[in-house]
């Protein structure tokens, strides 16, 4: 498989969804992967399935990354990434830990994109709230989380690093297109200081 792809990497509430929705209004060829989901909870952007249905996933061996969190299981189908590529579009998926952005690009050989969407933990309090989460303190919980995964990082994996609190979609999902269109570009260094 050759083409495109863009992984947004970063905490809940960082603009995942925002700056793909952008991306799509901007450029017609970026396509969101719709995460399988297993559970409960938030339906926009997943494919709900059963636990029997993404058992004959994995039988099939179409399941590229699965993560556990919030009491539910995601997954990315990797037939989802192929059929998007095959139709010249750029696969754009959301990826929470640095281990399964890692196995995406293991498991998926495209010439990725990696970006970290970034916001201080009390924006990602405020926003939360805002958008009147039931669990927020899980989310808070999933932030210190994505913070601790980028300390313990080691080698750089990100091509792009975003703080959303400070740059709009717009901007944000401009960056991300010229970044792509002008090919693989090396890596960064997550700032110590991060917060």
């Amino acid at each position: 498989m050759t083409g495109h792809g863009v992984i947004l990497y970063g905490p809940p509430t960082s603009g995942k969804d925002t700056v793909t929705a952008e991306l799509v209004s901007q450029d017609a060829r970026f396509a969101p992967v719709a995460k399988l989901k297993v559970g409960t909870g938030r339906t926009t952007g997943y494919r709900r399935v059963s636990s029997a249905e993404l058992d004959k996933l994995r039988a099939a061996g179409r399941v590229a990354v699965e993560t556990h969190r919030y009491g539910n299981v995601y997954a990315v189908d990797r037939d989802d990434i192929a059929a998007l590529v095959e139709a010249d579009r750029v696969p754009v998926v959301h990826m929470g830990n640095l281990a399964d952005l890692r196995r995406l690009r293991a498991a998926v050989p495209l010439a990725w994109t990696s970006v970290l969407l970034w916001i201080p933990r009390a924006v990602c309090a405020d926003r939360s709230r805002q958008r009147r989460d039931t669990d927020t303190p899980a989310r808070l919980k999933a932030w210190d989380e994505t913070r601790n995964d980028l300390r313990t990082a080691g080698a750089p994996v990100f091509n792009l690093i975003i703080h959303t609190d400070q740059t709009d979609p717009a901007e944000a999902a401009q960056r991300i297109i010229t970044t792509v269109a002008v090919g693989p570009q090396p890596s960064v260094t997550v700032p110590p200081d991060l917060d």
